[in-house]
């Protein structure tokens, strides 16, 4: 299910360019034009992110912000501040009243979704049980490690991001691409390639004969896949 966007911004074309920009990357997106009643639509819509411009037609979104953290509904919904005030003192005020976090107009769309996703991460890693156990498997989310029955696996950073990925999604198979996306992100400059060496380094940790795998199996022709260990 697509994480849900709102929008509280009044100008019309910036309205639009965030819609399209979140809405390409998977979102469902609704836009609010700030107007009196704007949170209890909120609390109606009940958003995972609500992007905020600071100078609405007919409220301050400062106010609207102590509203929402005020709000047994909405008091944990990450609230980004969108506003043409650079000065140090409205960004602090912001961040102090419970905004998340505070983006200075003109930005770039492409770092506004970035942030998004951050967010929308640490809320879901906040929600998700911090201990994961699948089979021999125990993976600690929180102090980052990684057990195999009794013995401790030596993951680096990016093979223990793998391992998570495929913990949570066992039995479905993903393609290269889909685990770049899914968890390398934004770093362009890794090639699918590279997922072949980390899948080949994991196997070495997690099974007895690497080449021929029980856990980490190869789907020919199309990627790779975690079988759930009976």
């Amino acid at each position: 299910m697509p994480k849900r966007i709102a929008v509280v911004e009044d100008e019309a074309e910036l309205a639009s360019l965030l819609d399209y920009n979140l809405s390409r990357h998977g979102y469902e997106v609704e836009l609010f034009g700030g107007s009196e009643g704007t949170l209890k639509k909120l609390e109606a819509a009940k958003p995972d992110l609500i992007l905020l411009d600071v100078m609405l037609p007919g409220m301050d979104g400062f106010e609207l912000c102590r509203g929402i953290r005020r709000s047994a509904v909405l008091a944990r919904t990450p609230v980004l501040f969108l506003t043409a005030r650079s000065d140090e003192v409205d960004r602090v005020l912001g961040l102090e009243i419970g905004g998340d976090d505070y983006m200075t107009k003109p930005f770039s769309p492409r770092e506004l979704v970035a942030r998004v996703k951050a967010h929308l991460r640490r809320e879901d890693m906040e929600a998700e049980p911090q201990v994961l156990e699948i089979g021999p498997f125990r993976l600690d989310r929180a102090a980052r490690r990684v057990y195999q029955g009794k013995r401790e696996l030596s993951l680096t950073s990016t093979e223990f991001n793998l391992l998570e990925f495929f913990i949570t999604h066992s039995g479905r198979a993903y393609s290269r691409e889909q685990l770049l996306e899914s968890v390398w992100g934004e770093q362009r400059f890794v090639t699918p390639r590279t997922v072949d060496v980390h899948i080949r380094r994991l196997r070495e940790q997690i099974e007895q004969q690497p080449d021929n795998p029980r856990y980490l199996t190869t789907v020919r022709g199309f990627g790779y896949r975690f079988e759930e260990p009976s």
